[in-house]
């Protein structure tokens, strides 16, 4: 053997003019990792290397039938190859033997912790699948001295990375793809193998953090329209729930992957999900200025309020009032019956005794009782104005919380049909 070691910097065949074939296979062990800040995929294979020794040739027969021998990979020459994608130092556990078959025949296990970069689409985070490429080539030697290619089918390689993934965590994978391809670089060709690990998010874990605690707090966020909308306690309520939205963002902001090529559908999802919360609370501003701000300055309800709101976007909405519920009109110059009964009477003592002092009196009694009783009858005239104008003006705000409801309904409606139609097509091409 000690001159086959001899020729270890030299590249085993007879003719230099004979490129050495190297065939490649690898077995996905476990996915370690995935940066997508970095781009980087950190994985663990076992890495399989197969070429021919012509010197090392020998008869099984003259040997007492061995036929295989291991040994140490230092002593024989071996290709250079490398991954292209690898982007950190290799901290893998050296083989230091090699098998050699009495055909020449070499097969090199190798452990290898791949840190590779890779072109992470984060779209359609949880639900996003990633096509890795491992790019297996050799660094030195051109395709005149060293030629590369499968030891296994891609579909062997996908079903045994399959069969051996130890790994049950975030990531699963899909399968194992591959071409041959020459690589040109000027004058100089590269003969390369190129892999595409195509893996899948496993989106259990966000569904159940994230997707699920906001669709909670939206649906808290429409139940809160069946609130008085006039009062305030509407609006205190959705603002202490848009509070509490934005607390829960901050706290899963490190759940959600952040790279400069984009911004996942889940980031536009909560986004645009505080936007409808702020749209909410709006709508209760609007309708509580309405229902205040108006009926306490007594102003009378416009007639093309009355007609555009209380009349056709009440129609359009289906909404109706019960209208007994309205107050009772009030006419400002008929007398009440009990008013002309108490003046009569003063009338009729001051004729019959007018030098009297007790008729005077009497008089005087009647007539201050009569001025409360004008008082009285008017400030409950002026209380029912105002509580006719107050209900009108309620009406008109019923009918707009109403119709906003129905629109931000219809807004929610047609955004969760988008999301959720987005993400069954993602599902179907999977």
């Amino acid at each position: 053997m000690q001159a086959v070691f001899d020729l270890q910097a030299f590249r085993p065949v007879v003719n230099l003019s004979n490129p050495t074939v190297t065939n490649i296979s690898f077995t996905l062990y476990a996915i370690l990792g995935v940066n997508e800040k970095t781009q980087i995929l950190t994985t663990f294979l076992w890495l399989r290397l197969y070429w021919n020794h012509e010197f090392l040739l020998w008869e099984p027969d003259q040997c007492d039938g061995v036929t295989r021998i291991s040994l140490p990979v230092k002593k024989l020459w071996s290709p250079d190859i490398i991954v292209y994608e690898f982007v950190d130092d290799d901290v893998s556990q050296a083989c230091p033997y090699v098998y050699v078959n009495h055909t020449g025949h070499i097969r090199w296990d190798r452990m290898l912790r791949l840190v590779s970069a890779c072109n992470l689409e984060i779209f359609s985070f949880p639900f996003d699948v990633q096509n890795c490429t491992f790019t297996f080539g050799s660094y030195m030697h051109t395709v005149r001295d060293v030629r590369v290619g499968p030891a296994l089918t891609f579909k062997e390689m996908s079903g045994n990375s399959k069969r051996y993934l130890e790994t049950s965590g975030e990531w699963e994978l899909v399968e194992i793809l591959g071409e041959t391809s020459i690589l040109r670089f000027g004058i100089d060709e590269w003969d390369i193998i190129t892999f595409w690990v195509v893996i899948k998010r496993r989106p259990v874990l966000y569904v159940v953090n994230l997707l699920i605690p906001s669709s909670f707090l939206m649906l808290i966020d429409i139940l809160s329209f069946y609130l008085p909308p006039h009062s305030v306690d509407r609006a205190s309520f959705k603002m202490t729930l848009i509070l509490g939205y934005t607390v829960f963002l901050l706290i899963m902001n490190d759940l959600l992957p952040s790279t400069a090529n984009g911004t996942p559908i889940i980031g536009i999802y909560f986004s645009v999900c505080l936007a409808l919360m702020v749209i909410s609370l709006l709508e209760t501003v609007i309708i509580t200025n309405v229902l205040h701000n108006n009926s306490m300055k007594h102003q009378e309800v416009p007639h093309w309020v009355r007609v555009v709101v209380l009349k056709h976007i009440a129609n359009l909405i289906c909404y109706r009032w019960r209208e007994d519920g309205r107050p009772p009109s009030v006419t400002h110059d008929k007398p009440s019956e009990g008013q002309g009964a108490l003046t009569q009477p003063a009338r009729r003592t001051s004729a019959q005794n007018p030098t009297s002092n007790e008729g005077t009196a009497a008089v005087a009694q009647l007539q201050q009782i009569c001025q409360h009783l004008s008082e009285l009858r008017a400030h409950v005239i002026s209380a029912q104005k105002e509580s006719e104008l107050h209900e009108r003006w309620c009406h008109v705000g019923y009918v707009l919380d109403f119709l906003l409801f129905r629109i931000y309904l219809l807004l929610i409606s047609c955004y969760a049909v988008v999301i959720i139609s987005m993400w069954c097509v993602w599902i179907s091409h999977v």
